[in-house]
């Protein structure tokens, strides 16, 4: 497996895979192609024999000097449980560090079982809510009405 910076055409072949990847629902409009236009050095695809079978799109932030910040990741299901996450994570990671970042944030929907399982488990620390549901702390109306997120934070040593 092959890990790279993301490039531009990269969104033509992603892009219509991403609602596939998360069972039906309708998450591509949730990655724009400026991701991949603007956020080349900190944005990663891992390819498997010529084929994406994993993203991480991230970014530093413009707005704290000590942050980064996670949008959107994601692992084709056929290629999960081999580490490809963990390894688009740690890519991601290195380049924060070498930009003297300490700090990585991310968001998901309380509906993503999955996900905030995974962010857990690599180490990620879910920020107090305003509610809690089925244990995890939620942060109502983050992202408008009834766009209820889990937050998460993680500090690079």
């Amino acid at each position: 497996m092959k890990i790279r910076s993301v490039i531009d055409t990269d969104y033509n072949v992603l892009s219509p895979l991403i609602n596939e990847w998360w069972g039906g629902r309708q998450m591509s409009d949730m990655l724009p192609k400026l991701f991949f236009v603007h956020f080349n050095d900190t944005s990663f695809i891992a390819e498997q024999n010529g084929k994406i079978v994993g993203f991480l799109i991230g970014f530093l932030s413009q707005s704290n000097s000590e942050e980064a910040y996670i949008h959107f990741a994601g692992v084709d299901p056929r290629h999960r449980k081999h580490n490809i996450g963990r390894r688009l994570y740690q890519e991601f990671f290195s380049v924060v560090k070498q930009n003297n970042r300490r700090t990585v944030k991310c968001i998901t929907s309380p509906v993503n079982r999955n996900s905030i399982a995974y962010h857990t488990k690599i180490g990620f620390e879910i920020e107090t809510g305003d509610k809690v549901e089925s244990s995890v702390q939620i942060h109502s109306h983050y992202d408008g009405p009834d766009q209820d997120r889990v937050l998460f934070i993680k500090h690079l040593m």
